[in-house]
């Protein structure tokens, strides 16, 4: 067959393509009708993954699932934007680790609202100024972030989906590394990079800003300072890149949750992430968790935080695998609140990995 040919055919493929994609998105505008009516939210993590998940068990090759899941990812993108175009707050300003989390999960096609706190973002959601909000959790290097998990004690916001974002870290600037007397950045990537700066910079001054974007910005108009930010952040200010990869392990993820008003719908690979308080007496956390052993429920993680209210008294943060509507989780659930001063399921959402 000669290449004409081949590129004839390829043409109709393209076409019907073409044909196949306009006919389900007419089938997802008639959703929208429908979810509007009904009051339903347009954003459904649990329904994307139930469809990459299929497409990828049908795959037979020889395009590879992680090709397939993206190109899935970009046709329901644009099929939500269609629907209605969301509005996202995140930790701003552009360019910060928790914008590149809010492209990653939602695309370009949404408006994405920066803020300046993460407590601005739960109060933008809360406001229904924005749909949804994007806010760090936790790093695999640095662990919890702390603010977040305070915001929840006396949020009604739920979870929606989780975001895991490989982080890289540049050294930025205008100079050279001799030049750099000062650095800016965000107190967990100046934690992150902490044994690269003692090495290779041990005299200049560290200085802890709001973000690593901020970082960014603040250095675009100081000589002799750097940042330490995204590959991203040195594009969007102008900022040359200094020395790249300088953080401590080379396997840097953080943790993002997507924070909306409602529960998510169950995916069929779910994880929940609920809060508690424990009476003070010997053994009572361990009583806590005892249900979830009874029941089968394989708890992921488990981190605890001052009630800010009283001295001594703490909360925990439990995530464990399945939806709060799983039979044995509900049972677990039931006998842990007979036990414990307060229990709130911050919610059900789909695992990732």
């Amino acid at each position: 067959m000669k290449l004409k040919e081949i590129r004839g055919q390829i043409d109709e493929l393209d076409s019907r393509l073409l044909d196949l994609l306009n006919e389900r998105v007419k089938k997802v505008l008639e959703i929208a009708r429908l979810k509007r009516k009904e009051g339903e939210d347009y954003y459904s993590p649990g329904r994307e993954k139930l469809i990459i998940d299929r497409l990828e068990k049908q795959n037979k090759g020889p395009l590879p699932n992680d090709v397939v899941k993206e190109i899935i990812q970009i046709i329901l993108r644009a099929s939500l934007y269609l629907e209605r175009k969301l509005k996202v707050a995140y930790f701003g300003p552009p360019a910060t680790f928790t914008h590149l989390a809010a492209l990653k999960n939602f695309g370009k096609q949404v408006d994405l609202i920066p803020v300046r706190s993460i407590g601005q973002i739960f109060a933008q959601v809360e406001k229904r100024k924005a749909d949804y909000g994007v806010v760090p959790v936790e790093n695999s290097t640095e662990g919890a972030v702390s603010h977040t998990l305070d915001m929840f004690l006396d949020s009604d916001l739920k979870i929606c989906a989780e975001i895991i974002l490989e982080i890289f870290h540049h050294l930025l600037g205008r100079g050279k590394l001799k030049d750099v007397k000062k650095v800016y950045s965000h107190p967990q990537a100046l934690a992150q990079c902490r044994m690269w700066l003692e090495e290779n910079l041990p005299a200049v001054k560290l200085c802890e800003v709001e973000s690593t974007a901020k970082a960014a910005q603040l250095v675009a108009e100081e000589d002799g300072a750097a940042a330490i930010a995204s590959e991203v952040a040195a594009s969007l200010y102008g900022l040359g890149i200094i020395s790249t990869h300088i953080e401590d392990r080379p396997q840097n993820y953080t943790r993002f949750l997507v924070i909306g008003r409602k529960y998510a719908e169950k995916s069929d690979q779910d994880k929940t992430s609920i809060l508690f308080s424990i009476k003070d007496r010997v053994g009572a956390l361990y009583g806590m968790l005892s249900p979830f052993s009874k029941y089968g429920v394989n708890l992921t993680k488990i981190e605890s935080r001052p009630t800010k209210r009283r001295a001594w008294e703490y909360v925990f943060f439990v995530d464990f695998v399945g939806h709060k509507d799983d039979e044995m989780v509900k049972k677990a659930l039931s006998e842990l609140e007979e036990k414990c001063f307060f229990l709130k399921v911050l919610g059900s959402y789909p695992r990732i990995g």
